[in-house]
């Protein structure tokens, strides 16, 4: 049934909603797999598997957005929220630096204390001392929250940012692109329309980024294949997306009550998502929820990219469920998939290839 459908996706030819609910209704995840292996495999015609040497760095804990799927988040006034010194921040890059990472993943919640300025007088100060590094950070939402309280538009907020030393925007608070099961998971959060809105205004300001979907809401196939064509439409638009992950809801510890995903449904989900996106080069795959050797599989259900080293992570973590690979093992883990390890930077440059049993120099072991 799903023969024809294949074909043209590996063919080039679009994918339509319909063709998305037929593969997700198919039992032939391995005939899948491989299609969205042959789709990557064009775009990537060498056996180089990607990964970039990168520290998430959660600078504050407070939010008011109080999604009901995050295990991490502490109210405004609460006794256990922070916001970490600049010098601790600063500390934490010279750390990443030192084993020749190149990327930041600053995050936090919406804290409605913290204005624009904070943001921008930071990012200048992480620049001043750390001219090369990659400052993959923030979100929609922490954009929206900093816009609001400071009285200037998003693309006001977007553009002194950049200014300021913002690299690219990545893909948090995507979730899932419908606003039923939005409301349902975090009604404060916002629309759709209003992350994909922000996402295009990132791209037009000269900040590039990721798209993210997280499965396993409780929400509806359609809704997910949806999240992909909107993803899909608004690439067509800016061109901004460098990546796309999908990832896995972790229920522990969260307000949440949800049966975890199976590897099966991760993987094709992931393959879906290779054959319906059909204009975002890489895709991440996602061994921080799933596991190194599901991430392992990954590489061969349409995953050209290892994702990030992420020498530090919080927030999955809160949920009881992060794996912790340091870039030796990252090194193995792609080798042992039948590929050549290669480090990137956050713009998918290629900034090493690892000779056969080469080791990297300098490692780190996981915090959090």
């Amino acid at each position: 049934m799903i023969d024809n459908i294949l074909k043209r996706a590996v063919a080039g030819e679009r994918l339509t909603l319909e063709d998305g609910l037929a593969l997700y209704e198919s039992n032939e995840i391995e005939k899948i797999g491989h299609a969205a292996n042959q789709v990557m495999q064009k775009l990537h015609p060498e056996p180089i598997t990607t990964f970039v040497i990168g520290r998430n760095i959660n600078y504050s804990n407070v939010c008011d957005t109080y999604c009901r799927f995050c295990a991490f988040y502490r109210p405004p006034g609460s006794k256990e929220g922070y916001v970490l010194p600049n010098e601790t921040i600063f500390q934490k890059i010279q750390e990443t630096v030192d084993v020749n990472g190149t990327e930041i993943l600053m995050q936090g919640g919406t804290n409605p204390d913290l204005k624009l300025s904070y943001f921008t007088d930071l990012l200048r100060e992480i620049k001043s001392r750390f001219p090369d590094i990659t400052m993959h950070s923030l979100s929609t939402a922490e954009v929206a929250k900093m816009a609001e309280v400071s009285n200037v538009s998003v693309e006001e907020a977007l553009r002194q940012l950049k200014e300021a030393g913002l690299d690219s925007l990545p893909g948090a608070g995507g979730e899932i692109l419908d606003n039923r099961t939005r409301r349902k998971i975090s009604r404060l959060k916002g629309t759709w329309e209003e992350w994909i809105d922000i996402q295009k205004k990132a791209h037009r300001t000269g900040l590039p980024g990721t798209a993210t979907m997280v499965i396993g809401f409780g929400e509806e196939i359609e809704e997910r294949v949806l999240s992909m064509i909107r993803i899909r439409e608004a690439q067509d638009e800016t061109n901004g997306f460098k990546a796309f992950i999908v990832w896995t809801f972790q229920p522990e510890n969260t307000n949440m009550k949800a049966e975890r995903n199976t590897p099966e449904e991760y993987l094709k989900t992931l393959a879906i998502s290779r054959l319906m996106i059909d204009n975002i080069e890489n895709f991440q795959s996602s061994w921080v929820t799933m596991g190194p050797e599901i991430g392992k599989l990954s590489l061969s259900y349409g995953a050209n990219d290892f994702g990030s080293t992420m020498m530090e992570e919080n927030v999955v973590s809160a949920a009881k469920c992060a794996y912790k690979v340091n870039t030796n093992r990252i090194l193995e883990l792609i080798r042992e998939a039948g590929k050549i390890p290669a480090q990137r930077n956050t713009q998918y440059d290629i900034l090493r290839v690892f000779e056969e049993g080469e080791l990297a120099e300098t490692d780190f072991v996981m915090q959090n």
